[in-house]
C-alpha cells in the first residue's frame, strides 16, 4: 500500500536511505552517506514523501521536492519487485512534469528511469562526489 509519509516512519526511512545510497551507490565512500545523515534526516519532514508499507513494514519510499524526484529508495532485498515503479506511477499521478538527477555509474537507476518514459536533458558533475550524473525529466503526455 502507498501513502503519505508519518512522523511516526522516519527512523525506517531514514534506514533505507542510508543502506540504499551505500549499496546502490558502491563508487562513493560509506563516509560520504553516513556524513549526510543528518542533515537529510532534518530535510525529510520538509519533503513530500510517499511510502511503500506492508505487513512486512516499510519496502520503499519517495521522495519529492516541488516536481524534482530527491529519490527512490528500495530495500535491497525487494529490490526488481514493482516497488519503485508503482511509488513512481503515484508520484506521476500527481505532476505534470517530473525530473532528478541519477549517477551515470548506477547504471540500473538510468535503465529504470529511461523505461519509465524519463530522457536525459543534461550531463553534469556532482561537485561533492565528483561523479557525472545525469539530470532527466518526465513530461506527462497531452491527449
Amino acid at each position: 500500500m502507498i501513502r503519505k509519509f508519518r512522523n511516526e516512519d522516519l527512523e525506517q526511512i531514514m534506514q533505507l536511505w542510508l543502506q540504499s545510497n551505500i549499496q546502490a551507490h558502491g563508487f562513493i565512500e560509506k563516509t560520504y552517506w553516513k556524513s549526510h545523515y543528518s542533515e537529510v534526516r532534518k530535510m525529510m519532514p520538509e519533503a513530500e514523501i510517499y511510502v511503500f508499507d506492508s505487513e512486512d513494514g516499510i519496502l520503499g519510499f519517495l521522495g519529492l521536492q516541488e516536481d524534482y524526484i530527491a529519490g527512490i529508495f528500495v530495500g535491497e532485498n525487494n529490490r526488481g519487485r514493482g516497488i519503485g515503479k508503482h511509488l513512481l506511477q503515484c508520484a506521476k499521478q500527481n505532476r505534470d512534469s517530473l525530473s532528478l538527477h541519477v549517477y551515470l555509474k548506477n547504471e540500473r537507476a538510468v535503465r529504470f528511469y529511461e523505461k519509465e518514459g524519463f530522457h536525459i536533458a543534461g550531463e553534469q558533475t556532482d561537485i561533492e562526489t565528483g561523479e557525472q550524473e545525469y539530470l532527466m525529466e518526465w513530461k506527462k503526455k497531452v491527449l
